[in-house]
Order: C-alpha cells, then structure tokens, then sequence
C-alpha cells in the first residue's frame, strides 16, 4: 500500500472522475496556489456524448477518449492517479483507491467528487448479460462488434426466422442516446452496409425502439418530440411507446404494453439506454454525511455544491442532486468550475457562509436524428432539420478536446455524412464477450473465496500425484 501525504505540502485538492465535471475542475484550479490530484478508474477523458458515433462505427476510439495524463500534462500542480476508488474517509480525510492488487491512499485538505454515473436497470441487473449499456469505451466497443457480428451471422443462416431474428435490433430507452443510437444503426443498414453482402439485404433490417414514455425525447416534448418521431419513422425505425421490458434473454425481450398485454421481440441485438444509477461512492458519503439520495443515487448537496456538514466536500455532475437539474455534460462542466471557485475562496480566507450559490446557464439541449437532421432546444427557441443538425456539429466539436481529436472528428463526419463510408467498422470476438468473460471470472473468485469451489491449482496438483 502507498500513502499520498498532503503535509507539509500546499493545500491539496483531490477530484475523483476524469469526466466533465472532474475534468473542468482540475483545470480550473491550473493557476491556483493548490497540489490537485485527480483519480480515475480509467486512463481518458470521455466524451460520452459522442460514445454512440464509436458503436456504430463513425468514430475511433481516440477521437473521443484522449488520455487524461496528455491533456493535463503541462498543468505542473496536476497529478494523474489511475485507480478505482473503493472508499472516502470523510473524517480522516483519505481516498482509497486500487489499481489491480496496488492499494493507494490520498490524503486531502479539499475533495471534489465527481465520479459520474452507470446504466440503470431499474433493479433487473440480470438484463446487463444480454442489453450492454452505453457509458463506456468497453461499452461501445463491444456493441459494434454485436451489430456487426449480428449481419454476418445473418449472411451465414438458411432459416429465415433465424435470418430475422438476427436483423432485428432494439434500442431501449427513447432518450437521446436510444435516439441517436437507433437512428445510425438505421443509417448503417441503409446506406454503409448496401451492397456489402451477397445473401442478405440489410436494408431488411428491423430497428425497434422501445420505452415506457409515450413519445420519444420526453424530455423535449412537443414539437421536438414529434419532429424527431417522424424522422425516426422516415429512416425505418419502429417507435413502440408505452412499453416496458419485464424480461431479456440471449434471443429477445419480453415486453408489458400499458394495458397489461405481454408480448416477446425476438432480437439478438440489444441495447439499453433507459436510465443511470449514481456511482456507489454517493452511498458512502451519504452515510457518512447523513445527506439524503434522490432514487438515481444522486446526492443532496448545499447550493454551493458541497456536501452537507462538509464544506472542504463537493459532489458534482451526474452525483448531485439540486434543483432538479439534469444529467447533462453542460451542469457537470459548470459544476467542476464552481467548485474549483469555491476551493480558491477557501484558500483566499471566505468562510462557507458566504460562499456564493451555484447558478447553472442553460446553454440548451439537443439530439441528432441522423445525417442533416437533429432537435435543439435552446431557451424557448425550438430547432429541427438541417440547422439544427449544424449547430449540434459546432457545439460538439467545441467541445471535444485537442486540435488532433477535432481535425480527426470532421474528417470522419465528411465521409460518413456526405459519403457512405465508416472508418471504424473493424470488430473482434474478444470486444464482444470480453466483459460477460471477465464476470464469469470474477464471480468464479468471489465463490472460490467464500470456499463454494475448491482451487483449481490444488486440484491439478492432486491429479498429478495419482497419475503419478
């Protein structure tokens, strides 16, 4: 185990998460007379807005994820530690966090948590086998390997209800990311794959999406939703609305209409996009705070974003709970900054009464339908079609990070929207069943731990001493 001392050293700032909010914090801190130390599960950045463009092959894997270590590397006060971290002490003042069997321990004057949030299955975990979320790189990475493996297992099949099955792909969740997920994986079959294959046809392709909402894009509502509805339709997609999923197995779903009725969707391809859970660090701090949790697992916080009874504690982005704001890139970015601001009025002497509140600038919100067709809403000003469509290019690539990342990104958006090519549509098997590999395997230790499977190793050995 390796200690972390913040004496006798500067004021030492401790931000958890290499997102938006953990990003822009320790940045944000770049000319302040502080030590920051940002710990993270992994080595990049994520521009999770984009990680859906990764699965359906538009864009790589660098384009989106830089590695945090580049990015603050001419930040001298900025140290990078790669590690999850399995518990605060808020009392002692320590991280603890673990790369492989390498457990560290970080100690803080001021701790900004910002570790972000996962896939939600509403209490049904077991789906995750079969429906991957889209939150992380591995996330994407083994989704494109299932939408294109699904098109050559189709190409190989002679039983047409096999063939279909396989050409059937269900998006769960009608939010943005479902949106825009289905809408490419739409324009994949229709436009990239035309003419790749000699048995099937993959414009044949169903794309199916589900939600439990009435309309897509309830968040947007109206016009918006509308709109995006019928640009959906136009490309294909079958929009099922009032729609439950109760059950997902390796061949399709069950599904619970409004009215009770219970149907089945066969599909091998599946995807889930319907809710996020609050990383497990906000349980600690609440129980440690006594601050309350919302359902998402997202905390309470002071309006200045820090925990309360804690006020060297800030909990940030898709962790907070306040005001009803929502889980968008924009409130964790701003999130980070004035919490960074808070930590220099601290240093500057400004006790936490006086601390000023958190104010979030809605900048908008949009959703891109397909190529030359996206929904903005910013204010009371409602987009749709081709402007929208621009403005969504401009703000996301604002916002990606590094001229590399940016240049890469519109050379990859010319030949994707004005072509039909995808440059990133290699996949392996390992990016397919690596993960549900790697839950096996530790289910397997955690059993053997608990002395439910004897060690294999000790098992060899026996077999050894009788063949011998």
């Amino acid at each position: 185990m390796s200690i972390q001392s913040a004496h006798p050293a500067r004021h030492r700032v401790v931000v958890i998460g290499s997102g938006f909010g953990g990003l822009f914090s320790a940045q944000a801190l770049k000319r302040a007379d502080v030590d920051v130390v940002l710990i993270a599960r992994t080595t990049h950045h994520l521009f999770q807005p984009l990680l859906y463009q990764v699965a359906t092959g538009i864009l790589s894997v660098g384009d989106i994820a830089p590695a945090t270590r580049l990015v603050l590397r001419k930040q001298k006060n900025a140290q990078v530690i790669l590690g999850d971290v399995e518990k605060i002490d808020l009392e002692a003042r320590t991280v603890t966090s673990r790369l492989l069997e390498r457990e560290t321990v970080t100690e803080f004057d001021s701790l900004i948590v910002a570790a972000g949030a996962g896939q939600s299955y509403f209490g049904n975990d077991q789906f995750a086998k079969f429906a991957p979320g889209m939150k992380t790189i591995d996330d994407a990475l083994e989704l494109r390997g299932r939408i294109l493996g699904a098109f050559e297992q189709a190409e190989l099949t002679n039983d047409p209800e096999e063939r279909a099955r396989l050409l059937t792909f269900v998006v769960v969740g009608a939010g943005p990311t479902g949106v825009e997920l289905a809408g490419q994986i739409a324009e994949l079959a229709h436009r990239t794959l035309e003419g790749a294959f000699r048995r099937i046809d993959p414009s044949e392709a169903r794309v199916i999406l589900l939600d439990g909402a009435p309309v897509v894009l309830p968040v947007y509502g109206g016009k918006l939703s509308e709109n995006a509805a019928k640009r959906l339709e136009k490309l294909g997609v079958e929009i099922q609305p009032n729609a439950m999923v109760v059950d997902v197995d390796a061949d399709g779903l069950t599904v619970k209409e409004k009215d009770g009725t219970i149907r089945r969707v066969d599909s091998q391809c599946k995807v889930w996009s319907a809710g996020v859970q609050a990383s497990g660090l906000g349980k600690q701090l609440a129980e440690q705070s006594g601050a309350e949790l919302d359902r998402a697992g997202r905390v309470h916080v002071n309006p200045d974003l820090s925990l309360p009874g804690f006020p060297n504690v800030y909990v940030i982005g898709d962790m907070m709970s306040l005001d009803s704001l929502p889980g968008l890139a924009q409130v964790a970015m701003q999130g980070g900054k004035h919490a960074a601001k808070q930590v220099k009025a601290t240093i500057a002497g400004t006790p936490p009464e006086e601390r000023a509140p958190f104010k979030y600038f809605d900048k908008g919100s949009m959703a891109t339908i397909s190529r030359f067709s996206a929904v903005a809403k910013v204010g009371k000003l409602e987009i749709t079609g081709f402007i929208g469509w621009l403005m969504w290019l401009v703000v996301h690539l604002m916002y990606l990070v590094g001229f590399r990342s940016k240049f890469s990104t519109v050379l990859s958006w010319t030949v994707t929207f004005l072509g039909r090519g995808r440059a990133q549509m290699a996949s392996t098997e390992q990016q397919v069943f690596a993960r549900t590999a790697i839950e096996d395997l530790q289910d397997y230790e955690r059993a053997r731990a608990a002395g439910l499977i004897g060690d294999p190793a000790a098992v060899a050995t026996g077999e050894e001493r009788e063949a011998g």
